[in-house]
């Protein structure tokens, strides 16, 4: 879409009225500002937002979850750290800085002028904070990532009063396939908006971009095309060019923002759109050019009737020849374990690249995620695709056993080394795993002292039994998983830093259900297993819901959700709707423990009786977590994971209202 570029900034009189209709009213007039700006305001409101005073319950991540942050998007962090200090080059002295915003609105890293630094602390506006519009009310961050546009917001444009002393500039930064990755952003002082800031910005995520785009499609892996675009031949190679991935058959999977303005395509469009579409030139055609002369540029010219100057690519796996010439076999599909758990999302499609690339090497694996993530699914799988898969696949929670019994369960012990011990002793865990896998869970619960003896372990390859006796030799793949941030563990002393490094083979941060791209796909992946006789589906209302809740249990609580719906439904019935769901289920999505969409609205395509029940269990919810917390409401906020604002709404409410 076109950036938002206002050639005259709104009247301040005019802002300051429309303040006063909208508070007093809950609506503004036709054409008092500009219908982007009035949009974004009534958004802001709907979510339940006041422009005056503090905002209280926006949520802001802990240095843990920060660094969580930065792990899971460690590609757009680190393309664009490089592009934010050139750009931080031509902005310095101009009391501003420079902020990088994920797709949620969470400041990622900033840098910027020690004075402005200062004065924009006093509205969070630092790594950690979220910035989302639904939190922050209008913004250059928030609405840029809303509308998926360029623009500014200059001073009070600011939805919330507070901020009015900011102008800032701030473009999206998009993921070649389409897939929006965060925002750029340029904040200052609002006495030194200029209007040439924005273009900076754009130009600047473009740069970003491009860096990505030639990562994702880097000649040495990319199995297809890429291709360079221009007007002009000397614009080949330059920041201007438009840049173009083209599967074996013809499918555009990836793009820059100015190929799809050359095309007249669209970001929606990568993965459905074909090069037939786009340019009058055949796939044949280009993979000849690639075989003949590969860097010399050609004339293209588009469906529309542009001519462009074109330079062609071809991947090196990739062997295309002409005509009725054989064509070497493509690489096989994969179809083991792991290629079953890419349902596809990007972030698991890595991880799972990556998790190949260590199989069959003496390369302990670190799996890190949330609680029911799916940690000991994936080290399944990780065994099952390899060449142990034969061989046995030994899990031990190290959070589940009591603290005396896990060193016996691990190393093993000889007869009577303790009272209670069988007369014939045990192997131990260590061993049952010879020749196969060891899956240690929540490895960063185990005890210190016990922590020196696996680091022995590990170190030796052999392990003694309790009581005595020889060592014995053991051969094992080793992979760990955790809840828990180990670096930090280590800092407070409570897991060795030696051990750490030898677990710390390759660290893989699996996604949280509420993170992934794929939640239709690992539902009704889930439907399929649970009934496999009959097709299943959700309600298109509750479904809707279900995408939208943060599922604090994740994958493992999608999947007990519904299994008991499915067991609720009667034999005629196909389709899983409200009353389906288990009580705990129906009282959680109606406590606001979802992710609210642009408008605030939670959905109410249910039937108006559950939306009513619905409404009065979250009252109920909410008192109940505030009186949990002891009435502290941010604590219960972040618990509910709502605004405070929520909380003190649901408070407020009484019975009947809805």
């Amino acid at each position: 879409m076109p950036p938002t570029v206002l050639p005259d900034r709104p009247v301040p009189r005019l802002l300051r009225q429309a303040r006063r209709q909208l508070m007093n009213s809950g609506s503004l007039p036709p054409d008092m500002i500009q219908p982007e700006l009035s949009r974004s305001w009534l958004r802001s409101w709907n979510a339940g937002l006041q422009p005056c005073g503090r905002t209280p319950g926006v949520p802001h991540a802990s240095a843990a979850q920060l660094t969580r942050a930065l792990e899971v998007q460690r590609e757009l962090v680190a393309h664009a750290r490089p592009v934010m200090e050139f750009l931080f080059d031509q902005t310095r002295e101009t009391d501003s800085m420079v902020v990088l915003a994920g797709a949620d609105g969470m400041l990622l890293h900033a840098s910027g002028d020690p004075q402005f630094v200062d004065r924009a602390e006093r509205v969070a506006l630092r790594p950690g904070a979220t910035w989302h519009e639904q939190y922050r009310g209008t913004n250059a961050i928030g609405t840029a990532l809303t509308d998926d546009r360029a623009l500014v917001v200059h001073a009070d444009e600011h939805f919330l009063e507070r901020n009015g002393f900011l102008t800032c500039a701030a473009a999206p930064i998009h993921a070649p396939d389409g897939h929006l990755l965060g925002a750029l952003d340029v904040s200052g002082d609002y006495r030194g908006y200029h209007r040439h800031t924005l273009g900076l910005v754009r130009s600047a995520a473009r740069m970003i971009e491009h860096r990505l785009f030639e990562t994702r499609h880097d000649l040495r892996q990319w199995a297809g095309l890429r291709l360079h675009l221009h007007a002009q031949p000397e614009g080949l190679g330059t920041m201007t060019e438009g840049l173009l991935a083209v599967q074996e058959d013809g499918a555009l999977v990836g793009a820059s923002a100015s190929a799809l303005g050359i095309l007249g395509l669209a970001w929606c469009d990568l993965g459905s759109a074909r090069l037939e579409t786009a340019l009058t030139e055949s796939l044949e055609q280009l993979f000849d050019w690639c075989q003949r002369s590969a860097h010399i540029p050609r004339v293209v010219h588009t469906v529309s009737g542009q001519t462009l100057w074109l330079r062609a690519e071809m991947g090196r796996p990739l062997q295309y020849t002409r005509g009725p010439q054989p064509q070497a076999p493509s690489a096989p599909q994969k179809t083991d374990a792991l290629a079953a758990l890419d349902t596809g999302d990007a972030v698991m499609q890595a991880a799972i690249a990556r998790a190949r690339k260590v199989i069959g090497k003496p390369i302990p694996l670190l799996l890190q995620g949330e609680s029911g993530v799916g940690k000991e699914m994936f080290a399944r799988a990780v065994h099952d695709s390899g060449a142990r898969r034969t061989k046995a696949f030994v899990a031990v929670n190290c959070a589940a056993l009591p603290e005396p019994l896990i060193e016996a369960e691990l190393f093993g012990y000889q007869g009577g080394a303790f009272t209670g011990a069988r007369r014939e002793g045990a192997p131990g865990r260590i061993r049952e795993a010879h020749g196969g896998t060891l899956f240690l869970d929540e490895i960063g619960d185990m005890p210190l002292p016990l922590q020196a003896r696996l680091l022995r372990v590990l170190q030796e390859r052999e392990v003694v039994p309790l009581g005595g006796g020889q060592p014995v030799a053991v051969d094992f793949a080793l992979v760990c998983a955790t809840h828990r941030q180990l670096p930090l563990e280590m800092n407070a002393g409570r897991f060795r830093e030696d051990l750490y490094y030898r677990l710390n083979g390759l660290t893989l941060q699996l996604p949280a259900l509420r993170e992934r791209a794929d939640f239709d796909h690992l539902l009704d992946a889930q439907l399929a297993q649970l009934v496999p006789d009959r097709p299943i589906v959700v309600a298109a209302g509750l479904l809707d819901t279900l995408r939208r809740y943060r599922w604090p249990g994740n994958v493992r609580q999608l999947a007990n959700a519904l299994r008991t719906a499915c067991a609720l439904l009667e034999d005629h019935e196909r389709v899983i709707d409200w009353h389906h769901l288990s009580d705990d289920l129906a009282q959680a999505l109606g406590s606001g423990l979802i992710v609210l969409d642009h408008h605030g609205s939670v959905g109410s395509n249910a039937p108006e009786v559950v939306m009513t029940k619905l409404h009065a269990i979250s009252r109920q919810a909410v008192a109940q977590t505030v009186a949990a917390c002891a009435g502290n409401l941010s604590e219960a906020a972040r618990v509910l994971g709502v605004s405070r604002n929520t909380v003190y709404r649901r408070l407020r409410e009484t019975p009947g209202r809805e």
